[in-house]
């Protein structure tokens, strides 16, 4: 049942946008008096699981779910109608406009995902709310990855603020190093003491590819194993649902990041665990640490720091400009991320429709699948302006050349690069998908 509520979150989020992103070509190309022939949601090469025809145009729901798109006449596009682009072009036709117009409606997809998210963001805040933290209040401090011991951070310590900006949430506070290019960062130690602390320049790629991300997070108490993975080292190991841990390799538990600190200094090794079942005290030896610093379970959390998080609503006029903020601080730190995927490791990290729709949430969820939403107009928006030929970025370059030169590209040249346009999407396409199949095979 939990994935399939995921994935109709996941359908009925894509549709909308898909829905949306036509209209923004429709809209204006019928304000233009170009002829619109199709409206489609997903493709339908072959037959349509529903159409109707009102006007000149005919909607309908294809069967292939990987995008929709808008017919419009005399234009070169996934259609690859070359019947009609041989006849002579006719006033009503997309290559009869001029290029200005053009140029608007291939704009228009794109506008409406980018405004449509910052939109959603801002109702986000004025309707829900968002949750904060007062560094001041973290009594018991921060996790912080034991990677970071390195740089002198470790856990119980507060990062108060990165290059003079205080810090508000968990979420912002790696983004601002990992994306940002955070680097001076003011510690609160443990012992009271404040340490200013300059991260190397390089310290993103380096925490990408050691795996550590986030870096640090909120502070939790492991109260008890809620859930032991099959085939784990943990049920390996006899551990069970409902058991507590109280110590590994001799030193006591209060918060988890003191559990998970020997798992990740005992990757691919052993640790010994002491847990209480049912009021017995049992020593478990040898447990098998997998490479990545986990024996497989998911733990009963609770809160430490409880005092120091707090909520904050949301104005309109207050809504919009933090809305509009994070917004643009979304689509910024999508673009950065860019710099790990163009890695050995980013490249390997690539997820298809089965990576995104997991992002959902397994129980019916608004807050999230309206944050889910704004996220996926913001990135539709990003992807769809590359200049791919296939993709409205490829025909704004084309545009664009042609309003600089003087000079239109010929049908046979624009009939090419949409093929190959195709071409690298298809590829793209079966390598993000196929990505998700491997990983799912390797457990």
């Amino acid at each position: 049942m939990e994935l399939v509520i995921q994935i109709t979150q996941f359908i009925l989020s894509l549709s909308f946008l898909i829905i949306l992103h036509e209209l923004g070509h429709m809209i204006p190309a019928k304000f233009f008096k170009t002829k619109v022939e199709k409206f489609y949601l997903f493709f339908d090469a072959g037959f349509s699981l529903f159409k109707f025809k009102k006007g000149e145009t005919e909607y309908g729901i294809g069967w292939i779910p990987l995008g929709g798109y808008v017919k419009i006449a005399g234009m070169v596009d996934e259609s690859m109608d070359k019947e009609q682009m041989k006849e002579p072009a006719k006033p009503w036709e997309f290559r009869s406009k001029p290029a200005w117009q053009r140029l608007i409606i291939m704009l228009g997809g794109v506008t409406v995902n980018l405004i449509l998210g910052f939109v959603i963001y801002m109702g986000i805040l004025m309707h829900w709310g968002a949750n904060h933290v007062d560094t001041n209040k973290l009594t018991e401090g921060m996790a912080v990855h034991p990677y970071m011991a390195k740089y002198e951070i470790e856990s119980g310590d507060v990062i108060e603020s990165v290059d003079g900006e205080n810090v508000s949430s968990f979420e912002e506070l790696n983004k601002k190093v990992l994306l940002r290019n955070g680097r001076a960062l003011s510690v609160l130690k443990q012992n009271g003491t404040r340490k200013e602390i300059l991260l190397p320049k390089e310290i993103d790629m380096e925490l990408f590819h050691e795996g550590v991300m986030p870096f640090v997070e909120s502070r939790t108490r492991l109260e008890s194993i809620k859930e032991v993975n099959e085939e784990s080292p943990a049920q390996k190991a006899g551990l069970m649902k409902g058991d507590k841990i109280l110590a590994i390799n001799n030193q006591e538990i209060n918060f988890f990041d003191d559990f998970q600190t020997p798992l990740y200094e005992n990757r691919s090794g052993k640790v010994n665990l002491i847990i209480s079942r049912n009021n017995d005290t049992i020593k478990i030896d040898s447990v098998n640490v997998k490479e990545n610093g986990i024996i497989g379970f998911v733990g009963e959390m609770s809160l430490a720091n409880k005092d120091a998080y707090y909520h904050q609503d949301y104005n309109f006029g207050e809504g919009v400009y933090s809305g509009f903020n994070y917004g643009l601080n979304t689509l910024g730190d999508y673009v950065r991320q860019f710099k790990f995927i163009f890695t050995k490791k980013g490249a390997g990290s690539i997820g298809g429709f089965g990576s995104i729709g997991s992002l959902f949430a397994t129980e019916w969820n608004w807050h999230q699948f309206w944050a889910m939403t704004a996220f996926l107009s913001i990135i539709l928006a990003f992807m769809n302006v590359l200049p791919i030929p296939a993709l409205d970025g490829g025909h704004v370059l084309f545009l664009i050349s042609e309003m600089i030169s003087g000079k239109t590209p010929s049908d046979k040249f624009l009939t090419r690069a949409q093929v190959v346009g195709m071409a690298i999407l298809f590829t793209l396409l079966i390598y993000a998908n196929g990505m998700d199949i491997w990983r799912w095979i390797n457990g």
